[in-house]
């Protein structure tokens, strides 16, 4: 059962969520590596995310693990966030000054609150798997420019970039004018955008990885349907795992957010299980698929069907 090829070792792509953890968010991080998580999201953005207690996680998951886990052992994202996401009164940079001004004072915050170890000086070695905008900002020469900006950290302080939020024109305007191409799109995977079927495909092509939010909070008729339950009942997972199993099948990395440790483990146990159900099963694995694929309405489910 293929997967999108992401720079994680785990058999199926799970990202630790971290947006609304507020002050439990540097237990829930710990708890997440705990369970098996490789990576984490977060955000240069107070208003949702605390991204100070996310490098205050990972500092301690580094010095308490013994050496089992490093700053190299885990895929650490993180987002520019334009003032109109921003809590005026709480925010990395001043909403006044020149956007190339905004962008690097939000990266160096970042850099900061994201250091590897505890004394400020060694912000000077901080190194991001991926920035993203969090948006589009608000005109296509607008995003050019601050898309022109994070280019100029490629590939020393940043290793990949990507946009969230984000529309398949928009995306394709990016990738059109870019030096360093997106490598990571990252939207609601939800029936209000059609699934993002095309913006998916085109993600294909061009070899971007597609990253899942709201995968289960936006899709409860779905969860609890009949394609979502059949796996489900023959593999002998919970509804929900069935759900990201069925996602992830469609070569999706997937934002996992849990707030229960007992969860991070049990999700991470059951795709193992999805997977090694498919690679079994593969017959039965691709008709459920086809049916997930014919629920959120995919183009290529139906040409399958049609040729």
């Amino acid at each position: 059962m293929a997967t999108t090829p992401l720079t994680l070792r785990q058999p199926f792509t799970f990202i630790y969520g971290t947006a609304w953890k507020k002050s439990s968010t540097k237990r829930l991080v710990k708890e997440a590596i705990s369970a098996g998580f490789v990576a984490v999201d977060t955000a240069a953005q107070p208003k949702r995310y605390r991204e100070e207690l996310v490098g205050e996680a990972l500092r301690e998951v580094y010095s308490e693990s013994g050496g089992r886990v490093g700053r190299e052992d885990v895929f650490l994202q993180t987002k520019f966030t334009s003032p109109q996401g921003q809590d005026q009164s709480n925010m990395p940079y001043l909403a006044s000054s020149p956007l190339q001004t905004q962008l690097h004072n939000s990266l160096a915050s970042s850099f900061h609150n994201l250091r590897p170890l505890a004394s400020p000086s060694s912000s000077n070695e901080t190194y991001i798997d991926c920035l993203l905008l969090h948006s589009p900002l608000q005109t296509p020469s607008a995003t050019l420019s601050a898309w022109k900006v994070l280019e100029s950290y490629v590939p020393t302080r940043i290793r990949t970039l990507g946009i969230s939020n984000v529309s398949l024109p928009i995306l394709k305007e990016v990738y059109d004018h870019a030096s360093t191409k997106p490598a990571v799109v990252q939207n609601r995977f939800y029936a209000a955008t059609g699934y993002d079927v095309p913006l998916r495909a085109f993600c294909r092509e061009k070899g971007i990885v597609y990253e899942s939010f709201w995968t289960l909070t936006g899709n409860p008729g779905i969860v609890g349907g009949k394609v979502v339950g059949e796996l489900a009942e023959k593999v002998g997972v919970e509804r929900e795992v069935a759900m990201y199993g069925l996602v992830m099948g469609l070569g999706v990395a997937v934002l996992n957010g849990t707030t229960n440790s007992e969860r991070m483990r049990g999700d991470l146990e059951g795709v193992g299980k999805v997977e090694e159900w498919a690679g079994r099963n593969g017959g039965e694995w691709e008709k459920i698929l086809g049916g997930f694929k014919e629920t959120i309405g995919n183009m290529e489910a139906q040409e399958e069907i049609t040729h």
